[in-house]
């Protein structure tokens, strides 16, 4: 399957908080759906999911009009949304049964995935009873009870301790494996970088930066160099770099134990290296940047 997001806009009252948005997911593989803090993810969510309608643009399904009715598909807000004061077992069962499925088959896909996230001994309590983590593992329970073709994710590792994380990447491991369309939101990049192929990165209701994920760190890092010292500070090589040798290269960022520095013009490594020695710099290693996908993201939409 393919789900192409096709320049959505959509506004409320007069204000438009989506402005032409696109970008594509494919069945086995994971997009990564990345922005700040109420840049248009969730609106782009919701439109997704049909709960509410975009004012133009179009949703489509391998090359068909999108009807989410149609399709089972599993949804994980941010915003949590079960009862606490129900037992867990209970109000599964509840949930699986509004989705269409029978009380039996209900109550043995609860079953199934209470003993998969390890937290079947906790059924018959009440969900306000639970850690906030084996809550958070409910809310996944009741979100892969239909065997869903098309999973949506939104901050799935809140409140997850490094044991209850791992079990969830293999969950979503096995996902990816069985060919269902993925689509994962958070602002933990690490696990972004972890399960997703794809990004489509929106700022204030734009999208800034949409591709494969490795091509675009690839790009990022096309031209820029790590640089570490030897027998100096960082903020001394920082000084000579500026000083001596700063029509090859510029410094992008100062990390803790390097520098970040992109070379000028038609300026090449062997420039660098040659002007290095030339000037008796002393430098323990340079490699390539590799940026990660949290330097990418500050850079792309942190304020300048």
């Amino acid at each position: 399957m393919k789900l192409e997001i096709k320049k959505i806009h959509k506004s409320f009252s007069d204000t438009e908080v989506l402005h032409g948005i696109s970008f594509s997911v494919e069945s086995g593989k994971a997009l990564g759906l990345l922005g700040r803090n109420g840049a248009g993810k969730t609106t782009t969510i919701r439109i997704i999911m049909n709960l509410f309608e975009g004012n133009k643009g179009e949703i489509l399904l391998d090359g068909k009009k999108f009807e989410p009715k149609k399709h089972r598909i599993s949804y994980l807000p941010e915003e949590r949304g079960l009862y606490p004061k129900k037992k867990v077992l209970e109000q599964l069962i509840y949930l699986g049964q509004l989705r269409g499925l029978s009380s039996k088959k209900s109550k043995e896909n609860a079953l199934y995935w209470l003993k998969k996230l390890e937290i079947e001994e906790h059924k018959d309590k009440k969900l306000e009873t639970l850690s906030k983590g084996n809550q958070q593992k409910v809310q996944l329970a009741q979100s892969f009870l239909t065997n869903p073709d098309i999973v949506i994710l939104d901050e799935p590792f809140s409140g997850l301790d490094p044991v209850n994380s791992q079990i969830l990447k293999d969950i979503i491991n096995e996902l990816i494996g069985e060919n269902k369309l993925l689509i994962f939101s958070s602002h933990q990049m690490s696990y972004v970088e972890e399960f997703c192929e794809e990004i489509a990165l929106i700022d204030k209701g734009n999208i800034v930066l949409t591709g494969n994920l490795k091509n675009i760190q690839k790009e990022y890092g096309m031209n820029r160099l790590t640089i570490s010292p030897l027998n100096m500070s960082l903020e001394e090589l920082d000084e000579k770099i500026k000083r001596e040798i700063n029509s090859i290269v510029k410094i992008i960022e100062k990390k803790k134990e390097y520098l970040i520095v992109e070379l000028v013009g038609n300026s090449s490594r062997n420039d660098f290296l040659k002007m290095v020695m030339e000037k008796g710099i002393d430098i323990d290693e340079f490699s390539t940047y590799k940026p990660s996908l949290q330097d990418i993201f500050v850079e792309k939409v942190g304020d300048k």
